[in-house]
């Protein structure tokens, strides 16, 4: 839709919704069947001063124009992306298993 407008112009692809990284977190965890806390460590000492602690995608203008809405949710998004995530893992130890080597991203 955004494509096929008769002006090229930029658009925001958002949901409106503000989420924590800690929601990821959680969302992201129910995907795999484990308990996050267990396996991240949270270090102070990377915490930015000067970040931004709010952040919210405004969409309208996509909404207004080409009349895009979004049709998939946060927790449906993050267990997209942890799908494809450990399909790759699954993808890379059959690999391994199988006496590849592989190269290090």
């Amino acid at each position: 839709m955004m494509l096929q407008q008769e002006a090229p112009d930029d658009y925001v692809v958002a949901t409106g919704e503000a989420h924590s990284v800690l929601e990821f977190l959680d969302a992201a965890a129910v995907c795999c069947g484990v308990d996050w806390t267990k396996h991240v460590e949270i270090d102070a000492r990377y915490f930015r001063p000067a970040e931004a602690h709010y952040l919210l995608g405004d969409a309208r203008k996509a909404q207004a124009q080409p009349g895009w809405f979004p049709k998939v949710g946060f927790e449906e998004l993050v267990g997209v992306m942890m799908e494809n995530d450990l399909e790759l893992a699954r993808q890379e130890d059959t690999l391994i298993k199988a006496g590849h080597s592989l190269a290090v991203r």
